[in-house]
């Protein structure tokens, strides 16, 4: 509301200068985490927290419920919505199983591979060989572009681990083949859990000098007051000369 004020001032009075003007708005830097829940009642729950600077993205992520010695694809999906399905939200699998197509419009696709090791684009997105066995802990640090970063900033980057025990028989089996792979059955691929990657509060609190509160706006709304202040003042101060000088020419008169 303040920022709209401000703008409205602006445009009435042709008094602000551009150097109160608001900032651009840019991918900002911080700590983001995401709590994935599970997905095709698989069970498994996982914790990711990253850290953005730049394009240099920082990732931890731990798994618990993960299918143990079976490999786990794991994803930052961008493009979609934003958003996680619902765990009874059904698909096309067995039994109405959620594979991976039945919610890209939700998540989106693959922007970035955690993989273990090399290659992170997404044309390692089944690289069953590079990706965390079980329940294993996963760390590490990933270049991403601009477009990335920039939906992990916005709140609009989702992490995905992959590969269910639908049947639980102890490994990836069963007569439905994978929508990203027909050589692999869907269990290999499925959708395991599923987690939106948010500002984490400290990354939102403001890093010294004058308290502002909470919100990282603070500052850029106390700058628009002094600007609209400024810009009253001045439109004032105006309105002091009209009526000056019409006083004088009547006295003139």
């Amino acid at each position: 509301m303040r920022k709209s004020l401000t703008a409205a001032a602006a445009l009435a009075l042709g008094a602000l200068p551009l150097a109160l003007s608001a900032p651009a708005a840019h991918a900002a830097d911080g700590t983001f985490t995401a709590n994935l829940t599970q997905l095709n009642d698989s069970g498994v729950t996982s914790t990711a927290t990253t850290t953005l600077k730049g394009n240099t993205l920082d990732i931890k992520l731990q798994s618990q419920g993960l299918l143990e010695g079976a490999p786990h694809a794991q994803h930052i999906h961008i493009g979609g919505m934003g958003v996680c399905p619902t765990n009874d939200q059904e698909g096309s699998g067995a039994d109405g199983a959620l594979q991976v197509s039945d919610a890209a419009d939700q998540y989106g696709g693959i922007a970035v591979s955690l993989t273990t090791d090399g290659d992170t684009s997404p044309d390692s997105g089944l690289a069953v060989d590079r990706f965390p066995t079980g329940n294993a802990s996963y760390s590490r640090t990933i270049e991403v572009d601009d477009k990335t970063a920039a939906a992990i900033s916005d709140g609009k980057a989702v992490v995905v681990v992959h590969g269910v025990d639908l049947n639980g028989s102890g490994e990836y089996d069963g007569d439905v083949k994978s929508d990203l792979d027909d050589s692999l059955p869907e269990e290999a691929t499925d959708p395991a859990a599923c987690g939106v990657l948010q500002a984490s509060q400290m990354s939102q609190m403001p890093g010294g000098g004058v308290q502002t509160g909470g919100g990282s706006t603070a500052g850029t709304e106390d700058a628009g007051l002094i600007a609209l202040g400024g810009a009253l003042l001045v439109g004032g101060a105006g309105a002091a000369v009209v009526a000056a000088r019409r006083r004088t020419a009547s006295d003139d008169a």
